[in-house]
């Protein structure tokens, strides 16, 4: 595994992170309905993937009474976006191929990907497919659209906001994080009893790491190798990734699960950036402020289809 496919696949943690919130873009398959919206329905099977994209950044499954509200805020979301896709196509909103091929190549751009064949590799230890990926960047932009279509210029960030948040965030300068990662893809068509013996060498590998041992050298009685990605800037990661690598303390390693297989992370070190000055970084706060302020005013609009709509939920 390259620097470059490490670094494509923290992005596209990330990029899971985010869309999450879109939904996971997985066809949708007729089986048990567990929520009627409108003349739509959210169907169990969605539900199930939008909790395997959740516990993959995780890197843990709820259980009991936690596993059961988790399920109930998914359902929730799955209902806000339901509703949120109806009133973009209702409004005329629409995403074309051609723009969906501009925003690919662009994230490609982004993460230095050098070929399709590599960004195909990313995606697929994402647990995702090229179709599905372009399907949930489709939702995306369709939503974003359909915020500021909304939203508009309802939402005003002050002079003084972006001061606080510069003094708060962005003063002491950027933090970088040393990652290193390893790959543990499920075999080909993998069996129940497969996954779950690669689970148990995750688990051997976790365990020897907690007892002081190196991630290579825990790796190796597998015949695994790690994949050093190097120091990346926290401030270029999703907020929600870095948030959940900020958790982990030097050395400690972390499991994600995707429909593929297992990711574990490691974060070995942590260093400090250069600060920037308060107007070159003031841009990108008030770009913050502003799109969690559109976020915030965006959620109450939801609210709002929800008591028009007719909503039957049977979970």
């Amino acid at each position: 595994m390259t620097k470059t496919e490490g670094r494509l696949l923290i992005a596209l943690a990330a990029v899971l992170i985010h869309l999450m919130l879109a939904g996971t873009g997985v066809a949708e398959v007729v089986d048990r309905i567990v929520a009627e919206v409108n003349n739509d329905i959210v169907t169990l099977s969605e539900l199930q993937n939008m909790a395997k994209t959740v516990e993959a950044q995780a890197g843990i499954k709820p259980k009991g009474q936690e596993e059961k509200k988790m399920q109930r805020e998914m359902l929730e979301a799955l209902i806000d976006r339901k509703l949120a896709k109806a009133e973009a196509k209702r409004r005329g909103i629409v995403v074309s191929d051609k723009e969906i091929d501009a925003a690919m190549a662009q994230f490609k751009q982004r993460n230095n990907v050098p070929d399709d064949e590599t960004f195909a590799k990313g995606l697929a230890q994402a647990g995702l497919s090229v179709k599905e990926f372009r399907s949930q960047l489709a939702d995306q932009m369709t939503q974003e659209r359909l915020l500021v279509m909304v939203v508009g210029t309802k939402v005003t960030i002050s002079d003084a906001e972006v001061r606080r948040l510069y003094e708060q965030q962005f003063k002491k300068g950027g933090t970088q994080v040393h990652i290193v990662t390893l790959r543990m893809p499920f075999p080909p068509g993998a069996t129940e009893a497969q996954k779950e013996e690669l689970k148990q060498k995750a688990e051997t590998i976790l365990n020897a790491v907690k007892r002081g041992e190196s991630l290579a050298g825990a790796a190796a009685q597998f015949s695994l190798k790690p994949s050093d990605v190097g120091f990346v800037s926290q401030g270029d990661l999703d907020p929600r990734l870095a948030e959940y690598l900020d958790k982990l303390k030097p050395k400690e390693v972390a499991p994600i699960l995707t429909q593929e297989g297992i990711q574990l992370m490691q974060v070995v070190a942590r260093r400090s950036g250069e600060a920037r000055p308060f107007e070159a970084a003031a841009p990108e706060i008030r770009r913050i402020l502003q799109q969690q302020g559109m976020e915030k005013v965006f959620a109450e609009w939801v609210k709002t289809l929800r008591e028009k709509a007719h909503i039957k939920i049977m979970l």
